[in-house]
């Protein structure tokens, strides 16, 4: 166990070793972190799942977990009642519990986006001794912009204090969305947002990739350092998005890593739409790039 992990004032001296093992095996020992985003059953709906991106291998949820299980990951994003259904053919999955979702069927030109906590830290906490799962940490989502924030803001600040009491690592979603928001990737904003995350106490902060109007891939690179400079001690990991070639997709998180100073990716539909066999070997060149530092050109060899 790495004992230079920086452990937050918020988590109690007897859960200090807790903390850092946790951090540890999520980070695998290198601080950064490869998360593997498995939540949109309920953030997509179907739409993820089936159609002309999705192989018919997505189609089962089970798929989620048979990657995961394969594949290297840092850990696994999803909903409580997933990991309560497939959990027990899959026990040594490293977990996230994805404490809050919406599906996309209200939009925000209805109604500003709001979504709450299903359960508390409490029930997280019971379910993890009950199931002996090695569920390492939370993550809750906020759509700062939203009319509903203040909510938002509360209930992430208490998950957070709560899980550090417990010493869980925690991850939030921070999006910038509602009718206030004129440009949800708009590099200022996506900074600030990365800058509530570190007010908020998180050890990461799970973001959109910038894009100012205008900027090639090399100035969008640079413009995502605002965020990481924002965020201070929180890292910053950086959204997947939808589903890209692959060469395209490890080329844009190299530069991630590598020129705006991210700490990882969270990447879901550029795995998990493809069969089995094409998910395992990107997750492993997402893995090698993120945590083995890998270049490009050893990345895409993986895919062979």
């Amino acid at each position: 166990m790495n004992n230079d992990i920086l452990v937050p004032l918020d988590v109690p001296a007897n859960m200090h070793d807790e903390y850092r093992k946790n951090y540890d095996a999520m980070t695998r020992g290198t601080g950064k972190l490869m998360l593997f985003a498995g939540d949109q059953k309920v953030e997509h709906l179907n739409d993820d799942f089936v159609g002309d991106l999705a192989h018919e291998d997505a189609a089962d949820p089970e798929h989620l977990f048979k990657v995961a299980d394969a594949a290297n990951i840092g850990v696994f994003a999803t909903q409580l009642g997933m990991i309560a259904r497939y959990g027990m053919d899959y026990k040594e999955v490293p977990y996230m519990v994805k404490m809050n979702s919406k599906t996309h069927l209200v939009k925000t030109s209805q109604k500003d986006p709001l979504s709450l906590a299903w359960y508390d830290l409490e029930q997280v906490a019971s379910f993890k001794k009950r199931s002996g799962l090695n569920i390492l940490g939370v993550g809750f989502t906020v759509y700062c912009g939203s009319e509903f924030e203040a909510t938002m803001l509360r209930e992430a600040a208490q998950l957070i204090f709560k899980a550090h009491e417990h010493g869980l690592v925690t991850c939030l979603w921070m999006y910038p969305r509602g009718t206030a928001v004129a440009d949800e990737k708009d590099p200022h904003l996506v900074a600030g947002a990365a800058g509530v995350a570190a007010t908020l106490g998180s050890d990461f902060a799970k973001v959109n990739y910038p894009k100012a109007e205008g900027a090639n891939e090399q100035q969008r690179a640079l413009d995502f350092q605002e965020a990481i400079v924002a965020a201070g001690r929180t890292k910053v990991v950086c959204a997947g998005g939808s589903s890209k070639d692959n060469e395209s997709f490890l080329k844009e998180l190299y530069d991630q890593l590598h020129v705006s100073g991210a700490m990882g990716n969270a990447t879901g539909r550029n795995i998990h739409q493809k069969s089995f066999d094409e998910a395992v070997k990107m997750t492993n060149a997402i893995y090698a790039l993120t945590i083995e530092d890998a270049s490009v050109e050893e990345a895409v060899k993986m895919l062979a």
